[in-house]
């Protein structure tokens, strides 16, 4: 079977032309006419067994038809790395350069504008990583409901990595009526969950035996005394020099010991560079290029670049640790010997790693694995004799790495292993036995009292001492008075004096003065001048006869000279002799008739007597 009899596009089957691909793999052969009929596709296949063109080439097929609208991408495929999205890229630009398409590369670490510009553009095939598809989508730079196909490729890595809820929400960002291409090196229950959720009757397309490695790769191990990362280094450097190597990658568990088995290479001579998830992108972009055009020798990474690294010269892949799932040892290697080339794949394996080594045995069906004796490998340095530095710095190995210091605050602070405390640490109970006798003992005289308060008070809370003393300086001139004087008595008559007076010019009926007669207000004299009397015998509107007294038939009233009514008829001035009117009427009493006795009585217009019509 050729691409010619798959039905794809002549300008697709130009472009694998040039390339010179001629006749599609088991996989290709099996998931294209099943995606060109718009089935979902369930794939299961190793790498390097043309995954990529499964799903790309049905796609671009269907989408050499149509045109992209702005931010609504006709086509995203979901890729676990960076790496690995950038591989995908690259194939569907060359798979596609007939076809007027246009594609998007999103991945962290590259700026935001360059990729806005495009989906403001409009893309037809939409390659990104999970983390910034999510973000762009949150930011409203991506409009999900004009997806046609989905694409998720290892799916197996994204588990590994903690993508599925990521997943999983992309799943439900997109239209149900989409197609979905769902491709995997593994079968995990996670992932077979996901399937059957998201998936609809797909077509399950699976190609060789689970995790077979490829023939032309040679896999050889080296016994490691120990974990000690010194030997294991220098045992690296001997399969280093004694094999024929052109260019290798070096696989570790850890990005710390990317970093340093990078180093130590380096400063032995040997031209290496590290790539892992902690670099930036476009370090890792260009590391990555040096080391396809031949600058760097030895690529040192961690799992983030067992995938999707497509370098088919790469001759030899080293494991410096063994990996903790099975599944990785065949991605790994199957870095080298990639199209029909021959690979060597060499595995350090220490006493620790039996378990993770039986693993790999299991997994590729076999019963063990080629060993290389190292001569003298027992007595290769170790770092073995330093001790392991914890949170204190290394200065106490004995007690172990991350745990506590007793000198650290908490509940037990200060407390020995055996309960007791330490001599620099006080308790509370050396605290209070000194102070409680000193509170109890009461002073024999008034000088001992002065000096052991303070003291107590000090070592108690020092801020009560100060508080209360502007209080006590303020009370005694506040709770006992001085003794009275001629010169304080009149002082405080003139202080009062002024508000009496304006108190009772804005009230008709003059307040109640507690305590004060007419001599002591000394008034009397005021009232015997020809003005007082004429305001007296004035006669003013009164409201309701308030202030007359039961039986009192006189009109004699006290002095309210100031006061003056609100009503304006008795604002204009009148004759000491003015003639009665039915509208003036007398004003009642406005002080209290003890008071009014002590001034002179005056005589009422109408005479000594009251007419009947003012009796009300």
């Amino acid at each position: 079977m050729t691409f010619t009899d798959l039905g794809l596009d002549p300008k697709i089957l130009k472009a694998l032309g040039d390339l010179g691909y001629v006749r599609p793999t088991p996989i290709q052969a099996k998931a294209i006419p099943a995606a060109l009929q718009q089935r979902d596709v369930l794939g299961i296949a190793q790498t390097g067994t043309g995954k990529t063109g499964a799903f790309t080439l049905p796609t671009m097929h269907k989408l050499a038809k149509g045109r992209a609208r702005a931010r609504m991408p006709r086509c995203v495929i979901v890729c676990p790395t960076r790496e690995l999205a950038a591989q995908v890229a690259k194939d569907v630009e060359a798979y596609g350069k007939y076809l007027k398409l246009e594609m998007a590369l999103l991945i962290g670490g590259v700026s935001f504008a360059e990729q806005d510009r495009k989906l403001m553009k409009g893309v037809d095939i939409l390659i990104a990583t999970p983390g910034r598809l999510l973000d762009q989508f949150e930011r409203g730079k991506i409009l999900m409901t004009g997806v046609q196909t989905l694409i998720v490729d290892e799916a197996d890595r994204m588990l590994d990595m903690g993508f599925i809820p990521d997943i999983e929400r992309i799943f439900d960002m997109t239209p149900f009526t989409r197609q979905v291409l769902f491709f995997s090196a593994t079968m995990p229950n996670e992932i077979k969950r996901l399937v059957d959720q998201f998936l609809h009757q797909p077509v399950s397309i699976q190609i060789a035996r689970k995790n077979m490695t490829a023939k032309t790769v040679t896999q050889r191990i080296v016994r490691v005394p120990s974990s000690d990362p010194k030997q294991k280094r220098t045992a690296l450097r001997w399969l280093i020099e004694k094999e024929n190597v052109d260019n290798g990658i070096i696989f570790c568990n850890r990005k710390r010991d990317v970093d340093i088995v990078a180093k130590s290479l380096n400063v032995h001579g040997h031209d290496a560079a590290p790539i892992h998830g902690d670099l930036a992108q476009s370090l890792r972009t260009e590391t990555l290029n040096r080391f396809r055009n031949g600058e760097i020798k030895y690529l040192v990474a961690s799992d983030v670049a067992a995938r999707g690294l497509d370098v088919p010269t790469v001759s030899h892949v080293f494991n410096y640790d063994v990996p903790s799932h099975s599944e990785d040892y065949v991605h790994r290697i199957g870095r080298t010997g990639r199209a029909g080339r021959k690979g060597d794949a060499i595995m350090l394996v220490a006493r620790l790693d039996e378990k993770n080594y039986e693993e790999i045995l299991n997994l590729i069906n076999v019963k063990s694995i080629e060993e290389i004796e190292i001569p003298g490998i027992e007595d290769f340095p170790k770092d073995g004799g330093k001790p392991r530095r914890g949170r204190n710095g290394g200065k106490d190995s004995s007690r172990g790495r991350g745990r506590k210091d007793d000198s650290r605050g908490g509940r037990n602070r200060g407390q020995r292993s055996d309960g007791s405390y330490h001599e620099n640490s006080v308790s509370t109970e050396k605290v209070s036995k000194p102070a409680r006798p000193k509170r109890e003992q009461k002073p024999d005289s008034k000088s001992e009292a002065v000096t052991k308060a303070p003291v107590v008070k000090e070592s108690r809370k020092p801020a009560e001492k100060r508080r209360p003393a502007p209080r006590r300086r303020a009370a005694p001139g506040r709770d006992k008075p001085k003794p009275e004087t001629v010169s304080d008595v009149d002082v405080v008559e003139e202080a009062t004096a002024p508000k009496r007076v304006r108190n009772s010019s804005r009230r008709r009926a003059a307040p109640k003065r507690p305590g004060a007669t007419a001599e002591q207000v000394k008034p009397a004299p005021v009232a015997e001048e020809p003005k007082r009397e004429v305001s007296e015998d004035k006669p003013k509107r009164s409201r309701g006869g308030r202030g007359r007294q039961s039986g009192d038939k006189t009109s004699s009233r006290p002095d309210t000279s100031k006061s003056e009514p609100r009503n304006s008829e008795t604002r204009k001035p009148a004759d000491k002799q003015s003639q009665p009117s039915h509208k003036n009427k007398p004003q009642g009493q406005n002080r209290k008739q003890e008071k009014s006795k002590d001034k002179p009585k005056g005589k009422t217009p109408f005479g000594d007597d009251v007419p009947d019509f003012l009796k009300f």
